[in-house]
């Protein structure tokens, strides 16, 4: 795995753990000489976990529409920095660089770029790990409702293995490593349908 895209909130949050683990997660791709690709933020966790994984001697792109370049919110001393027109080309960008997506605590943002993500290797676009840094169980009630979502037939067990999920970013990225995509033959149940 050479590079890693994480989602995160532009706030740290009201948890100081927050703040932590996006140090501990920057420290440790680059530790791994993993790249990191995010949304290009000098604010809130992406500043930090930027910062971090940039003080570790790691690298770093960032991606960013223009017009939030604009409002200065854009981390000047990246190792690369990708500006695009619209948040749709900046997805696309990310997930372009990326082998693999983690999720750390954020808000609309994070879980649209979650969300997306997920949908996309549901259709086959693309077969990387997809993991939640699930920090001070920030992410408890999301994954109680991926498993409601199986248990009233609108999402496939074999769909909802695609999310891996972890407390330690170590271990998220040794999970991450060791993904092997579950096979889904048949995502839509056409015979309820």
């Amino acid at each position: 795995m050479k590079s890693i895209c994480v989602f995160c909130g532009s706030n740290t949050g009201s948890n100081p753990v927050f703040t932590e683990a996006a140090v501990q997660l920057g420290q440790s791709l680059a530790a791994r000489n993993i790249r990191l690709v995010y949304g290009a933020g000098n604010v809130g966790l992406m500043g930090v976990i930027a910062d971090a994984c940039l003080a570790a001697g790691g690298k770093v792109l960032g991606v960013i529409p223009g017009f939030l370049k604009a409002k200065e919110v854009c981390h000047t001393g990246l190792s690369e920095l990708i500006v695009t027109e619209t948040m749709h080309e900046r997805k696309q960008i990310m997930a372009d660089h990326s082998d693999g997506f983690i999720a750390m605590p954020g808000g609309f943002g994070t879980l649209d770029e979650l969300c997306e993500i997920l949908t996309w290797a549901q259709l086959g676009l693309h077969a990387n790990p997809i993991g939640l840094l699930n920090v001070a169980a920030y992410f408890d009630h999301l994954i109680q409702m991926f498993d409601h979502m199986v248990g009233e037939r609108f999402l496939a067990q074999a769909n909802r293995e695609l999310v891996l999920a972890d407390v330690q970013p170590e271990a998220l990225l040794q999970k991450m490593i060791d993904f092997d995509p579950p096979e889904v033959e048949k995502w839509l149940d056409r015979s309820r349908t």
